[in-house]
């Protein structure tokens, strides 16, 4: 379990195994939007409004690496069902499909005129599907 509070850091927590926090996570210098672990917990995701997505060890909150490509604040990430995948929504209106490997941007996805707030993968994994302050929502194939 991740706890985040406003001073941009995050307490990752195993309370079935100890009431003391396992690690502080630190790095951001705004806001976090968005936590979520990969499906295999071996990794969380952090979305800021420091335009950033961060990575770290779902075990041990140890940091591993930070993505930047979009240029205004990240709202909303999202894994696809095995780990391989992140796409991440922004104001700055792109999508953006990161690669966990190589911690690179795979594909670029413009198309929205505005801000995007919502990602989300289909349950078959073949497709990702955004929505935003435009109004529209966007299904977006593999």
């Amino acid at each position: 379990m991740v706890s985040g509070s406003d001073d941009f850091t995050m307490i990752l927590w195993a309370p079935e195994k100890d009431k003391q926090s396992i690690a502080r996570l630190t790095g951001h210098h705004n806001l976090i939007n968005d936590v979520k672990f990969s499906p295999d917990m071996r990794m969380i995701a952090t979305a800021s409004f420091d335009k950033s997505i961060k990575l770290w060890n779902g075990r041990t909150g140890k940091y591993l690496a930070s993505l930047h490509g979009h240029v205004q604040q990240v709202y909303q990430i999202s894994w696809s069902a095995d780990s391989r995948l992140l796409v991440s929504g922004s104001a700055d209106s792109t999508l953006k499909l990161w690669d966990m490997k190589t911690y690179k941007i795979m594909v670029d996805l413009p198309g929205h005129s505005d801000e995007i707030y919502a990602v989300d993968w289909s349950p078959d994994g073949q497709r990702v599907v955004s929505g935003g302050k435009d109004k529209v929502i966007k299904i977006w194939r593999q």
